[in-house]
């Protein structure tokens, strides 16, 4: 498989998987179908739509409008099957491996185009975690993002694990495949174990 093919397979897989978690949690609040495909738009597309207005980038599903049928196809999935993910602990995991795809697919576009590990990892994040900021943000939620979770931290590592890695000799596929890795394993183990970043001792 060529690079571009193995990226939009990530970036088409993320998308799904964001989608999904954007339409369970509308379906938990009780949206109609179409309330339930505008909220899988929302993570599916949100985080890529910033990360391209940043780096001067036509918007990815501005080029290929096809790539609507896939938040579409998530949303549809999370109305007509909300039992097969009934609990809300599932839907954390669909949004890690959403995180992990996303954080190593917006890395990848911006090292593309010439930029550094900082960039390069501050893009892998902000597609990550944007979307589902403003899914959580719409739905009335606690954002992911700004909770006590290491959340945004588990993308940090995942792009920049891609990007040393792309940087070091490793095929697209090897470093792709790094970067989701470790991102899932590390959000992964935070959820698991209930680790967070510290918090400030106010009044000590």
């Amino acid at each position: 498989m060529t690079p571009d093919l193995i990226l939009s397979l990530f970036d088409a897989l993320g998308m799904f998987v964001f989608g999904l978690s954007g339409g369970l949690m509308a379906v938990r609040q009780r949206f109609d179908l179409l309330g339930v495909i505008i909220i899988a738009f929302l993570p599916a597309i949100g985080g890529g739509t910033l990360r391209d207005v940043l780096l001067d980038q036509p918007v990815f599903w501005l080029e290929d409008v096809r790539i609507l049928y896939i938040p579409t196809l998530a949303g549809l999935a999370a109305f007509f099957a909300p039992r097969l993910f009934s609990r809300i602990r599932i839907l954390k995991w669909i949004d890690a491996a959403g995180l992990a795809l996303f954080a190593v697919v917006g890395a990848s576009k911006a090292l593309d185009l010439g930029y550094g590990l900082g960039i390069c990892v501050l893009m892998g994040t902000m597609t990550a975690t944007a979307g589902g900021l403003i899914r959580d943000v719409v739905c009335n939620e606690t954002p992911l993002l700004l909770r006590q979770d290491i959340y945004a931290t588990a993308a940090i590592v995942g792009a920049a694990a891609f990007v040393i890695a792309r940087t070091n000799g490793l095929g697209e596929l090897a470093a792709l495949s790094i970067g989701t890795a470790l991102c899932f394993i590390v959000r992964a183990i935070s959820l698991r174990f209930k680790l967070n970043l510290p918090l400030p001792k106010v009044g000590e």
